[in-house]
């Protein structure tokens, strides 16, 4: 079971498009592991080819996608066609074949109450140092916002880049606030509160 901070593990698994070695597939940049519980199923065929409409999205940010899920390769090279019939674009990334779930059961991707072993649908956000940033996980029955994923991945970026600023929330670019325990300058608006206390100090950055 991986946490937020914990080094993502490296591994070599087959995929649609060949073997791939995670590691060497994200280089020096961010990447995101996507799971699904199965191929050939709707909701996760909604979700792989809203990944692959946004795939320009993910790359104009650095950021590197595989999905991983306990079918085979050769089930994900025949199912990524009717991904790419429904979506109406190419599947352009990585869809790992992670048999068994050997991979799946060691950093916790794998549905304990399902009644095959199956991988939920999971979200690790992994920067170029290889840490986790961050972790999001949703039942079979409910498909991903990918719209969400991409905003968190912005708000990821810019705090790692400056890190006296947090993002408030529904943030989708704009005023940041001043993270506590840091300096703000001069033209941080501050916000009034009954206790006194000047902790809401709102700063304007270029995102």
């Amino acid at each position: 079971m991986l946490n937020l901070g914990d080094t993502f593990p490296n591994a070599n698994l087959p995929s649609n498009l060949g073997d791939i070695d995670l590691y060497s597939y994200f280089g020096d940049g961010w990447g995101i592991v996507f799971s699904h519980p199965k191929d050939f199923t709707p909701v996760c065929t909604t979700e792989i080819s809203r990944m692959a409409q946004l795939h320009k999205e993910f790359d104009a940010r650095g950021v590197k996608t595989v999905c991983i899920s306990v079918d085979s390769a050769e089930d994900h090279i025949e199912w990524v066609k009717d991904v790419a019939h429904y979506s109406g674009c190419k599947v352009p990334f990585p869809l790992l074949a992670d048999v068994g779930g050997k991979f799946s059961q060691s950093i916790g991707m794998l549905d304990a109450n399902a009644d095959n072993t199956l991988t939920v649908r999971a979200v690790f956000v992994i920067a170029p140092d290889r840490k986790v940033r961050a972790i999001i996980s949703y039942p079979a029955s409910t498909g991903r916002n990918f719209d969400e994923i991409l905003r968190l991945i912005d708000s990821l970026q810019l705090t790692e880049k400056n890190k006296n600023i947090v993002t408030p929330v529904d943030w989708k670019g704009g005023d940041v606030l001043v993270k506590p325990g840091c300096e703000a300058p001069s033209t941080a608006k501050v916000v009034e509160l009954p206790s006194g206390k000047d902790y809401m100090k709102f700063v304007k950055i270029d995102a």
